[in-house]
């Protein structure tokens, strides 16, 4: 098998680490190169599209996970051993990463995560894994957002921002701001105002096959930011609009139960 190991930028146990994940690989006769980008200034691929690797481990927490996605030119399969702070994202604990390793001489179960593509006024700006947010530029002012569900006007709400979610992202900022968990293999948009004005504005579990829009009416500035890592500035009266991905994540199935793991993770929170 061919494997790309991207490792957590500027961490040294983590790249000591990934240098024993590197040798048991070879050791069971796995070629394997590493990333070697700081993904955090480059924009490029993280692999040229006509030579893919078939399967990309990651060796840190969900930021570096969620920029290997986003590198992708093209989704394979991907695996993320646990180096961050929770790691929701990343199945494998550094102590089981031989067990994981055990897995791979057996064919690849993969777990398809929907992604959201974001317009901008009808062009594409960016595919979110975890989410979108839309906060004001300036800290402590309020922004009014107006959805249409299948051109329909769903709800008009002044909020701080609003998150709008995977259901993967739903264990990410849209939880701590209030959003259910939703299970992974759920398809829909989920969309949690931030600290409404009123509190009959309450958290939304959209179906992905609607159409859904959301219109900007606020005169202040504004950005939409996309899994913590682009930042489009928005003008008054722009509207975004939501669709499911035609290219999912794709994440490895490494035996761990979604509903034990973050019931785990959660108790060390």
């Amino acid at each position: 098998m061919h494997i790309l190991i991207v490792c957590r930028h500027a961490d040294s146990r983590a790249e000591s680490f990934s240098q024993d994940v590197e040798r048991l690989l070879i050791q069971h006769g796995h070629s394997v190169y590493k990333c070697k980008k700081n993904l955090l200034e480059s924009t490029d691929f993280l692999f040229d599209p006509d030579s893919s690797p078939d399967l990309v481990v990651v060796i840190g927490g969900d930021g570096t996970i969620l920029l290997a996605t986003q590198r992708m030119p093209v989704q394979v399969p991907i695996v993320g051993i646990n180096y961050g702070e929770v790691g929701f994202l990343a199945d494998i604990e550094p102590d089981d990463t031989a067990e994981l390793v055990n897995r791979l001489s057996k064919p690849l179960l993969v777990e398809a995560r929907m992604r959201i593509e974001l317009r901008l006024n009808g062009d594409v700006i960016g595919t979110a894994l975890n989410e979108a947010l839309i906060v004001t530029d300036r800290p402590a002012k309020m922004l009014k957002f107006l959805i249409h569900i299948n051109g329909k006007i769903a709800e008009r709400f002044r909020a701080d921002g609003l998150i709008i979610s995977t259901p993967t992202g739903s264990t990410a900022y849209a939880m701590s701001a209030g959003g259910p968990i939703v299970d992974p293999r759920v398809e829909g948009f989920l969309m949690v105002p931030l600290a409404p004005f009123m509190l009959s504005n309450r958290p939304h579990l959209i179906d992905s096959s609607r159409t859904v829009s959301v219109t900007l009416e606020a005169t202040k500035p504004a950005k939409l930011v996309i899994d913590g890592q682009t930042e489009i500035h928005l003008e008054k009266n722009c509207v975004v609009e939501l669709t499911k991905s035609d290219s999912p994540a794709l994440f490895l199935e490494a035996g761990q139960n979604f509903f034990e793991k973050i019931n785990r993770k959660l108790r060390h929170l």
